[in-house]
Protein backbone atom coordinates (compact mmCIF):
# COMPACT_ATOMS: atom_id res chain seq x y z
CA UNK A 1 0.00 0.00 0.00
CA UNK A 2 1.40 3.38 -0.99
CA UNK A 3 2.23 5.87 1.76
CA UNK A 4 0.13 8.81 0.59
CA UNK A 5 1.92 11.20 2.96
CA UNK A 6 5.26 10.50 1.30
CA UNK A 7 3.76 10.46 -2.20
CA UNK A 8 2.12 13.86 -1.75
CA UNK A 9 5.23 15.31 -0.10
CA UNK A 10 7.40 14.57 -3.13
CA UNK A 11 4.88 16.18 -5.44
CA UNK A 12 4.17 19.20 -3.21
CA UNK A 13 7.28 19.72 -1.06
CA UNK A 14 10.24 17.34 -0.91
CA UNK A 15 11.23 13.76 -0.31
CA UNK A 16 14.62 12.23 0.43
CA UNK A 17 15.92 8.79 -0.53
CA UNK A 18 19.19 6.99 0.14
CA UNK A 19 21.16 6.60 -3.10
CA UNK A 20 24.29 5.20 -1.45
CA UNK A 21 23.62 1.81 -3.01
CA UNK A 22 24.54 3.16 -6.45
CA UNK A 23 28.05 3.12 -7.93
CA UNK A 24 30.39 6.12 -7.94
CA UNK A 25 33.53 6.33 -10.08
CA UNK A 26 36.02 9.21 -10.07
CA UNK A 27 38.36 9.97 -12.94
CA UNK A 28 41.40 12.19 -12.55
CA UNK A 29 44.20 13.18 -14.89
CA UNK A 30 44.69 15.72 -17.67
CA UNK A 31 43.23 13.40 -20.35
CA UNK A 32 40.11 12.25 -18.48
CA UNK A 33 37.60 14.28 -20.55
CA UNK A 34 39.01 13.41 -23.98
CA UNK A 35 39.24 9.80 -22.79
CA UNK A 36 35.58 9.69 -21.79
CA UNK A 37 34.55 11.65 -24.87
CA UNK A 38 35.92 8.89 -27.09
CA UNK A 39 33.94 6.23 -25.24
CA UNK A 40 30.59 7.68 -24.15
CA UNK A 41 27.58 8.67 -26.22
CA UNK A 42 27.41 12.31 -25.11
CA UNK A 43 29.71 15.33 -25.43
CA UNK A 44 32.21 15.22 -22.57
CA UNK A 45 34.93 17.56 -23.83
CA UNK A 46 32.38 20.37 -23.85
CA UNK A 47 31.78 20.04 -20.11
CA UNK A 48 33.21 22.86 -18.05
CA UNK A 49 33.69 22.81 -14.27
CA UNK A 50 30.35 22.61 -12.54
CA UNK A 51 28.50 21.05 -15.49
CA UNK A 52 27.56 17.54 -16.53
CA UNK A 53 25.37 15.33 -18.70
CA UNK A 54 23.56 12.03 -19.01
CA UNK A 55 25.40 9.46 -21.13
CA UNK A 56 25.81 5.77 -21.91
CA UNK A 57 28.57 3.33 -22.77
CA UNK A 58 27.69 1.01 -25.66
CA UNK A 59 29.07 -2.10 -27.24
CA UNK A 60 30.28 -1.85 -30.86
CA UNK A 61 26.86 -3.30 -31.79
CA UNK A 62 25.10 -0.34 -30.15
CA UNK A 63 23.83 -2.28 -27.11
CA UNK A 64 23.95 -0.68 -23.68
CA UNK A 65 26.69 -1.51 -21.21
CA UNK A 66 25.62 1.15 -18.72
CA UNK A 67 23.91 4.49 -18.44
CA UNK A 68 25.25 7.17 -16.10
CA UNK A 69 25.26 10.74 -14.90
CA UNK A 70 28.59 12.46 -15.59
CA UNK A 71 29.54 15.43 -13.40
CA UNK A 72 32.62 17.54 -14.20
CA UNK A 73 33.95 18.93 -10.92
CA UNK A 74 36.91 20.86 -12.33
CA UNK A 75 39.76 18.71 -11.03
CA UNK A 76 37.97 15.38 -11.41
CA UNK A 77 35.01 13.80 -13.18
CA UNK A 78 32.41 11.93 -11.15
CA UNK A 79 30.27 9.15 -12.64
CA UNK A 80 27.07 8.01 -10.93
CA UNK A 81 25.76 4.65 -12.19
CA UNK A 82 23.87 1.55 -11.12
CA UNK A 83 25.92 -0.44 -8.58
CA UNK A 84 25.24 -3.64 -10.54
CA UNK A 85 27.22 -2.36 -13.53
CA UNK A 86 29.88 -0.40 -11.66
CA UNK A 87 32.54 -3.13 -11.76
CA UNK A 88 31.88 -3.83 -15.43
CA UNK A 89 32.13 -0.12 -16.21
CA UNK A 90 35.40 0.18 -14.30
CA UNK A 91 36.83 -2.81 -16.18
CA UNK A 92 35.75 -1.44 -19.55
CA UNK A 93 37.22 1.99 -18.83
CA UNK A 94 40.47 0.53 -17.51
CA UNK A 95 40.85 -1.62 -20.64
CA UNK A 96 40.91 1.52 -22.81
CA UNK A 97 43.64 3.31 -20.86
CA UNK A 98 46.95 3.03 -22.69
CA UNK A 99 49.19 6.08 -22.51
CA UNK A 100 46.46 8.54 -21.43
CA UNK A 101 46.85 10.49 -18.21
CA UNK A 102 43.75 9.00 -16.58
CA UNK A 103 43.37 7.51 -13.13
CA UNK A 104 40.23 5.64 -12.07
CA UNK A 105 38.93 5.50 -8.53
CA UNK A 106 36.04 3.55 -7.03
CA UNK A 107 34.27 5.78 -4.50
CA UNK A 108 31.22 3.55 -4.08
CA UNK A 109 32.07 2.56 -0.50
CA UNK A 110 33.89 5.73 0.58
CA UNK A 111 31.25 8.21 -0.58
CA UNK A 112 27.54 7.95 -0.05
CA UNK A 113 24.68 9.80 -1.69
CA UNK A 114 21.19 10.97 -0.85
CA UNK A 115 18.70 12.19 -3.43
CA UNK A 116 16.28 15.02 -2.65
CA UNK A 117 13.27 15.49 -4.95
CA UNK A 118 10.34 17.87 -5.13
CA UNK A 119 9.48 21.55 -5.55
CA UNK A 120 11.42 22.40 -2.37
CA UNK A 121 14.34 20.08 -3.06
CA UNK A 122 16.93 22.86 -3.42
CA UNK A 123 16.05 24.34 -0.03
CA UNK A 124 16.11 20.92 1.65
CA UNK A 125 19.45 19.95 0.04
CA UNK A 126 21.00 23.19 1.31
CA UNK A 127 19.57 22.65 4.79
CA UNK A 128 20.85 19.08 4.85
CA UNK A 129 24.40 20.45 4.50
CA UNK A 130 23.84 23.43 6.81
CA UNK A 131 24.75 25.61 3.82
CA UNK A 132 24.84 29.37 4.27
CA UNK A 133 22.65 31.71 2.21
CA UNK A 134 25.21 32.10 -0.58
CA UNK A 135 25.71 28.35 -0.96
CA UNK A 136 21.97 27.78 -0.78
CA UNK A 137 21.45 30.28 -3.58
CA UNK A 138 24.12 28.56 -5.67
CA UNK A 139 22.40 25.21 -5.20
CA UNK A 140 19.03 26.65 -6.21
CA UNK A 141 20.59 28.20 -9.32
CA UNK A 142 22.03 24.92 -10.64
CA UNK A 143 20.82 23.87 -14.08
CA UNK A 144 20.33 20.22 -15.04
CA UNK A 145 23.53 18.29 -14.25
CA UNK A 146 25.10 21.43 -12.80
CA UNK A 147 27.12 20.77 -9.66
CA UNK A 148 28.86 22.60 -6.85
CA UNK A 149 31.46 21.55 -4.30
CA UNK A 150 30.96 22.80 -0.75
CA UNK A 151 32.80 22.74 2.53
CA UNK A 152 30.02 21.34 4.68
CA UNK A 153 29.71 19.63 8.04
CA UNK A 154 33.46 19.68 8.49
CA UNK A 155 34.10 17.87 5.22
CA UNK A 156 33.69 18.25 1.46
CA UNK A 157 30.36 17.59 -0.25
CA UNK A 158 29.19 17.78 -3.86
CA UNK A 159 25.63 18.76 -4.78
CA UNK A 160 24.54 17.92 -8.33
CA UNK A 161 21.25 18.65 -10.08
CA UNK A 162 19.73 15.41 -11.32
CA UNK A 163 15.95 15.55 -11.66
CA UNK A 164 13.86 12.49 -10.97
CA UNK A 165 10.29 11.32 -10.30
CA UNK A 166 9.17 14.12 -12.61
CA UNK A 167 10.45 16.65 -10.07
CA UNK A 168 13.50 18.88 -9.55
CA UNK A 169 16.15 16.73 -7.90
CA UNK A 170 19.56 17.03 -6.28
CA UNK A 171 22.14 14.37 -5.48
CA UNK A 172 24.18 15.11 -2.37
CA UNK A 173 27.53 13.27 -2.34
CA UNK A 174 29.70 13.16 0.77
CA UNK A 175 31.72 10.73 2.86
CA UNK A 176 29.72 7.68 3.87
CA UNK A 177 30.00 8.56 7.54
CA UNK A 178 28.07 11.79 6.98
CA UNK A 179 25.10 10.13 5.30
CA UNK A 180 23.00 9.60 8.46
CA UNK A 181 23.54 13.21 9.51
CA UNK A 182 22.67 14.54 6.06
CA UNK A 183 19.58 12.35 5.79
CA UNK A 184 18.32 13.32 9.23
CA UNK A 185 18.89 17.00 8.50
CA UNK A 186 16.85 16.68 5.31
CA UNK A 187 13.98 15.16 7.30
CA UNK A 188 14.20 17.92 9.89
CA UNK A 189 14.00 20.45 7.04
CA UNK A 190 10.59 19.08 6.09
CA UNK A 191 11.32 16.26 3.62
CA UNK A 192 9.66 12.87 3.89
CA UNK A 193 11.65 9.64 3.63
CA UNK A 194 10.84 7.98 0.29
CA UNK A 195 10.29 4.23 0.63
CA UNK A 196 11.10 1.81 -2.18
CA UNK A 197 7.48 1.22 -3.22
CA UNK A 198 6.63 4.91 -3.41
CA UNK A 199 9.85 5.59 -5.35
CA UNK A 200 8.88 2.98 -7.92
CA UNK A 201 5.38 4.42 -8.31
CA UNK A 202 6.74 7.94 -8.77
CA UNK A 203 9.33 6.74 -11.28
CA UNK A 204 6.80 4.87 -13.39
CA UNK A 205 4.33 7.77 -13.26
CA UNK A 206 7.09 10.04 -14.58
CA UNK A 207 7.89 7.57 -17.38
CA UNK A 208 11.55 7.34 -16.35
CA UNK A 209 13.20 4.08 -17.47
CA UNK A 210 15.58 2.37 -15.05
CA UNK A 211 18.61 0.45 -16.29
CA UNK A 212 18.38 -3.33 -15.74
CA UNK A 213 14.61 -2.88 -15.31
CA UNK A 214 13.25 -1.08 -18.39
CA UNK A 215 16.58 -1.15 -20.23
CA UNK A 216 18.99 -4.07 -20.44
CA UNK A 217 22.29 -4.93 -22.05
CA UNK A 218 20.27 -5.82 -25.16
CA UNK A 219 18.70 -2.36 -25.44
CA UNK A 220 19.70 0.07 -28.19
CA UNK A 221 19.37 3.64 -26.78
CA UNK A 222 16.79 4.91 -29.31
CA UNK A 223 14.47 2.06 -28.32
CA UNK A 224 14.28 3.58 -24.83
CA UNK A 225 14.12 7.18 -26.07
CA UNK A 226 17.65 7.98 -24.96
CA UNK A 227 18.56 9.47 -28.33
CA UNK A 228 17.13 12.79 -27.10
CA UNK A 229 18.85 12.79 -23.69
CA UNK A 230 22.03 10.71 -23.72
CA UNK A 231 23.37 11.03 -27.25
CA UNK A 232 25.25 13.80 -29.03
CA UNK A 233 25.00 13.66 -32.83
CA UNK A 234 27.71 16.30 -33.30
CA UNK A 235 30.61 14.66 -31.45
CA UNK A 236 33.24 12.31 -32.80
CA UNK A 237 33.34 8.53 -32.85
CA UNK A 238 32.54 6.25 -29.94
CA UNK A 239 31.77 2.52 -29.70
CA UNK A 240 28.36 1.83 -31.23
CA UNK A 241 28.13 5.18 -33.02
CA UNK A 242 27.73 3.62 -36.46
CA UNK A 243 24.60 1.78 -35.30
CA UNK A 244 23.09 4.92 -33.77
CA UNK A 245 23.82 7.06 -36.82
CA UNK A 246 22.48 4.38 -39.15
CA UNK A 247 19.18 4.36 -37.25
CA UNK A 248 18.96 8.13 -37.54
CA UNK A 249 20.05 8.53 -41.16
CA UNK A 250 18.94 5.36 -42.91
CA UNK A 251 16.10 4.34 -40.63
CA UNK A 252 14.86 7.90 -40.06
CA UNK A 253 14.91 7.24 -36.32
CA UNK A 254 12.77 4.12 -36.61
CA UNK A 255 13.54 1.10 -34.46
CA UNK A 256 11.71 -2.21 -34.26
CA UNK A 257 10.32 -1.43 -30.81
CA UNK A 258 10.00 1.54 -28.49
CA UNK A 259 9.53 2.04 -24.79
CA UNK A 260 6.09 3.46 -23.99
CA UNK A 261 3.73 3.84 -21.06
CA UNK A 262 0.50 1.84 -20.99
CA UNK A 263 -2.51 2.99 -18.99
CA UNK A 264 -4.31 -0.19 -17.98
CA UNK A 265 -8.07 -0.44 -17.57
CA UNK A 266 -9.44 -1.83 -14.32
CA UNK A 267 -7.52 -2.33 -11.09
CA UNK A 268 -5.19 -5.25 -11.84
CA UNK A 269 -1.52 -4.28 -12.03
CA UNK A 270 0.38 -6.22 -14.70
CA UNK A 271 3.75 -7.78 -13.96
CA UNK A 272 7.13 -7.38 -15.56
CA UNK A 273 7.39 -9.82 -18.44
CA UNK A 274 3.66 -9.88 -19.23
CA UNK A 275 3.12 -10.01 -22.98
CA UNK A 276 1.37 -7.28 -24.93
CA UNK A 277 -0.88 -8.35 -27.79
CA UNK A 278 -2.20 -6.51 -30.81
CA UNK A 279 -4.61 -8.23 -33.17
CA UNK A 280 -3.96 -11.43 -31.17
CA UNK A 281 -0.22 -11.29 -31.98
CA UNK A 282 2.73 -10.61 -29.69
CA UNK A 283 3.67 -6.96 -30.05
CA UNK A 284 5.70 -6.29 -26.92
CA UNK A 285 6.00 -6.79 -23.19
CA UNK A 286 5.78 -5.02 -19.82
CA UNK A 287 9.00 -4.04 -18.02
CA UNK A 288 7.59 -2.42 -14.85
CA UNK A 289 4.18 -1.44 -13.51
CA UNK A 290 2.47 0.13 -10.51
CA UNK A 291 -0.88 1.39 -9.27
CA UNK A 292 -0.76 5.09 -10.11
CA UNK A 293 -2.68 7.58 -7.95
CA UNK A 294 -2.12 10.30 -10.57
CA UNK A 295 -3.59 8.14 -13.36
CA UNK A 296 -6.30 6.64 -11.21
CA UNK A 297 -5.33 3.06 -12.01
CA UNK A 298 -2.50 0.78 -13.12
CA UNK A 299 0.29 2.23 -15.27
CA UNK A 300 2.98 0.18 -16.96
CA UNK A 301 6.18 0.82 -18.86
CA UNK A 302 7.15 -1.56 -21.61
CA UNK A 303 8.06 -2.06 -25.24
CA UNK A 304 5.72 -2.31 -28.19
CA UNK A 305 6.37 -2.57 -31.91
CA UNK A 306 6.99 0.76 -33.58
CA UNK A 307 3.64 0.91 -35.41
CA UNK A 308 1.90 0.78 -32.01
CA UNK A 309 4.24 3.23 -30.25
CA UNK A 310 1.86 6.16 -30.61
CA UNK A 311 -0.44 7.77 -28.08
CA UNK A 312 -3.96 6.45 -28.55
CA UNK A 313 -3.03 2.98 -29.81
CA UNK A 314 -4.35 0.06 -27.78
CA UNK A 315 -2.93 -3.30 -26.74
CA UNK A 316 -4.05 -6.20 -24.58
CA UNK A 317 -1.73 -7.28 -21.78
CA UNK A 318 -1.75 -10.97 -20.91
CA UNK A 319 -1.60 -11.29 -17.11
CA UNK A 320 -1.99 -14.88 -15.99
CA UNK A 321 -5.34 -16.02 -17.33
CA UNK A 322 -6.58 -12.44 -17.76
CA UNK A 323 -6.43 -10.00 -20.64
CA UNK A 324 -6.01 -6.36 -19.59
CA UNK A 325 -6.93 -3.57 -22.01
CA UNK A 326 -4.30 -0.84 -22.15
CA UNK A 327 -3.94 2.54 -23.86
CA UNK A 328 -0.50 3.39 -25.20
CA UNK A 329 1.07 6.71 -24.14
CA UNK A 330 4.30 7.92 -25.71
CA UNK A 331 7.21 9.07 -23.55
CA UNK A 332 8.05 11.43 -22.01
CA UNK A 333 4.79 11.65 -20.10
CA UNK A 334 3.26 15.07 -19.61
Amino acid sequence: MIDTTVYQAVRARAGVIDRSGRGRIALRGADRKTFLHALLTNDITGLGPGSGCYAALLTPQGRMVADMHVFELGDATLIDCAREVKDTLLQKLDAFIFTEDVQLGDLSDAWGCVGVYGPEAARVAAAALAADAAAGGAIAALGLHGNIRLDALGDVAVVARADGFGQPGYLVFASMGLMPQIGNAALQAGAELIDTETAEILRIEAGEPAFLVDMTTETIPPEAGLDTTAISFTKGCYPGQEVIVRIRDRGHGRVAQRLVAMRVSGSVVPAAGDRALGAAKDVGHVTSAALSPARGGPLALGYVKRDLAETGKTVAIVHGDSSLDALVLTLPLA
